[in-house]
C-alpha cells in the first residue's frame, strides 16, 4: 500500500514536471515565432532578466514590503473571518445583517474597490486593505459553513454527558471547521495576492512589487513585467505552501491531543 501511494506520488511529480516543461517549450516557441521581445520576449531572456533584477536592493526591498503589506491584510482577514462566523452562527440578526455587504463584497470588481479605496487611505496601505477585503469573506463563509454542518448527534451525544464547552469546542467544533478553513486558506492567499498586487498597480506606492510593475509596463519592458509576474507566482506559491504546512501540523496536532 505505501509503495503504491509513494508511486502515485512520483507520477504525479513527473507529470507535474513534463507538464512545466511542456508549456515552456510552447512558449519558447511562440516567441521564437513572433521574434519580437516586446510582445513577447523568451523564457531564456526573462529568466536572464530576472537574474538581473535580484542583485539589486530595491527588488528584494519591494518583494519585502510587498508581502509585508499582503500577509498583513490576510492575517486580518483570518481573524476577522472567523471571529464574524461564529458571532453569525450564534446570532441570526447578526448574520443576516452582515450577509448583505459580504455578498457584495463577492460580486463587486477589485477595480472598483481599489478606485474607491483611493479616497480612504493611502497608497501605500491600499493593498493591505484591498487583500483583507478580498479574503475576509471567504474566510466567514467557509468557517460558518464548518460550524453550520458540524455533527448534530456529536452535539447532542456530547450535551447529554454534559461535556464541558471548551472540550466540545476542541474535539467536535474545530475538527470540523478545520477542513473548510484549509480550503478557504488555500483560496484566499491565491485571491489575496491578486487583489494586493493589483491594488499597488493602481496605488502605485513606490518600492513595491506593483510599482515596479507599472514601471515596466509604462516604459514597454516586457522582459520585466514578465520577470515580475514570475516572481509574483513564487511568491504566492511559497506562502501557500508555507501556510497550508503549518494549518495541517496545527490540526494533526490537534486531533492527537
Amino acid at each position: 500500500m505505501k509503495i503504491n501511494i509513494q508511486n502515485k506520488k512520483k507520477n504525479k511529480r513527473i507529470i507535474k514536471i513534463l507538464s512545466v516543461s511542456f508549456w515552456l517549450f510552447i512558449w519558447f516557441v511562440l516567441s521564437s515565432i513572433i521574434n519580437m521581445e516586446i510582445i513577447l520576449p523568451s523564457p531564456y531572456k526573462v529568466v536572464i532578466t530576472l537574474l538581473e533584477l535580484s542583485i539589486k536592493k530595491d527588488f528584494w526591498i519591494s518583494i519585502l514590503l510587498s508581502s509585508s503589506r499582503i500577509i498583513i491584510g490576510f492575517l486580518l482577514a483570518l481573524i476577522v473571518g472567523i471571529i464574524m462566523a461564529i458571532i453569525s452562527c450564534n446570532l441570526w440578526v447578526f448574520e443576516t445583517i452582515i450577509d448583505v455587504p459580504m455578498k457584495l463584497i463577492k460580486v463587486t470588481p477589485i477595480a472598483s474597490f481599489v478606485i474607491l479605496a483611493l479616497l480612504w487611505v493611502k497608497g501605500k496601505n491600499l493593498s493591505v486593505l484591498i487583500s483583507f477585503l478580498m479574503v475576509m469573506p471567504i474566510i466567514y463563509t467557509n468557517v460558518k459553513e464548518g460550524i453550520k454542518t458540524t455533527d448534530a448527534k456529536l452535539l447532542e451525544m456530547a450535551r447529554m454527558f454534559k461535556i464541558k464547552k471548551i472540550n466540545i469546542i476542541n474535539k467536535i467544533y474545530i475538527p470540523s471547521i478545520m477542513p473548510h478553513l484549509s480550503s478557504a486558506i488555500t483560496v484566499g492567499l491565491g485571491f489575496c495576492w491578486k487583489s494586493g498586487i493589483a491594488a499597488e498597480v493602481i496605488g502605485i506606492p513606490k518600492k513595491s512589487i506593483g510599482f515596479n510593475l507599472y514601471e515596466a509596463k509604462i516604459n514597454l519592458m516586457t522582459k520585466e513585467v514578465m520577470a515580475w509576474t514570475v516572481v509574483i507566482i513564487i511568491i504566492s506559491i511559497f506562502f501557500e505552501k508555507v501556510v497550508f504546512f503549518i494549518v495541517e501540523r496545527w490540526r494533526i496536532k490537534w486531533i492527537n491531543t
